[in-house]
């Protein structure tokens, strides 16, 4: 058994939930996409996705770009129960981060990233108006 493979065997909720909180804190798309390669091969498949807008009426508008950007990479297939785990977990840490949140804008960036049958949403955004923003990070997990 190759050490890759012996990696890749032990990884559970908490190395796939580090996995989506650094994607959504990379700073471009490069560091992106340079974080998602390097995750690809050790097991570990991440997709990520900007947004903003104001965080009432944007909360389903994040959960359908949670579910289509982790479909569009390849984190999770075209099945109900797939979809209905990252959209679950999406939904759960934007509830973390709704005390902050609500009547004020947000902005920042959602991450996935599954291993086998984990899948983590982290929401990393920032809060409030003009340049007096709040930070916050919600975290959701499902397994399918």
């Amino acid at each position: 058994m190759s050490r890759t493979e012996e990696t890749v065997k032990h990884f559970g909720s908490k190395e796939i939930a580090a996995a989506a909180i650094k994607i959504a804190l990379t700073n471009d798309r490069q560091e992106e996409k340079h974080l998602q390669a390097e995750y690809a091969k050790i097991g570990i498949h991440t997709a990520a996705v900007d947004y903003g807008g104001e965080f009432i009426t944007s909360v389903m508008k994040t959960i359908e770009r949670a579910v289509v950007s982790s479909k569009r990479e390849g984190v999770i297939t075209d099945s109900h129960a797939e979809e209905g785990a990252v959209a679950g977990a999406t939904r759960e840490a934007m509830s973390q981060i709704m005390p902050k949140a609500i009547g004020l804008n947000v902005g920042g960036k959602i991450g996935i990233a599954r291993h086998k049958d984990h899948i983590t949403v982290a929401i990393f955004f920032g809060i409030g108006l003009l340049h007096l923003n709040e930070v916050a990070i919600g975290l959701g997990h499902r397994v399918v």
